[in-house]
């Protein structure tokens, strides 16, 4: 069975397409406008093991924001749409990235509850090109709210803000990859205790 999600967003400040292949082998095919942007959804791809596609149009001309929020919610909807009924997943992963002098540590649940707890070093530097670094609670917030997910990111430490970042992205695509795979000692068996997710 096919586990791909494709949504399409469009209002009067973006157009968005986004595409996923859950089972896929991390080709990404990324373009937002926000180079940093692009790098982090590379990197979501490429550790996630998904296939992925986003272009997005956006009003650039104002700010970063309305592009980077639009695209991560289309992502959590497409990563939504692409679980299904999640009959025979792991259901539960985490996974904890060191880059350079920072570390991250990502822990999902796949539960069909949104929520999320996000850390990071205070006093970042504010922005990385284009990418306002206080967007990367939003981007987490907003795609958590659309795959309904639980999510904790934990960065306890790092200096360097390219680091901290991307940190956070390396440890979520695993922690996601681990979760969403099949687990084949549960082969047909939703991993509930409720009968639901």
């Amino acid at each position: 069975m096919s586990r791909r999600g494709r949504v399409e967003r469009t209002t009067k400040e973006t157009s968005v397409l986004v595409e996923i292949d859950l089972d896929g082998t991390g080709r990404t095919d990324i373009s937002t406008g926000v180079g940093f942007w692009d790098h982090m959804l590379d990197q979501l791809g490429r550790h996630g093991l998904f296939d992925l596609t986003v272009k997005t149009e956006g009003d650039l001309h104002i700010d970063s924001h309305h592009t980077i929020e639009d695209t991560a919610l289309a992502l959590g909807a497409a990563f939504r749409q692409a679980l299904g009924d999640k009959v025979g997943i792991y259901r539960f992963g985490n996974c904890t990235v060191p880059l350079d002098e920072s570390l991250a540590q990502a822990t999902v649940d796949l539960s069909g509850r949104p929520y999320l707890v996000h850390t990071e070093p205070e006093n970042m530097a504010p922005m990385i090109g284009s990418y306002d670094t206080t967007m990367t609670r939003h981007i987490l917030e907003s795609f958590v709210a659309q795959a309904q997910i639980a999510l904790h990111v934990h960065v306890p430490y790092g200096r360097n803000a390219h680091h901290i970042v991307e940190c956070q992205f390396k440890a979520l695509a695993r922690a996601l990859r681990y979760a969403s795979e099949r687990d084949p000692r549960a082969e047909g068996i939703l991993p509930s205790t409720k009968g639901a997710l």
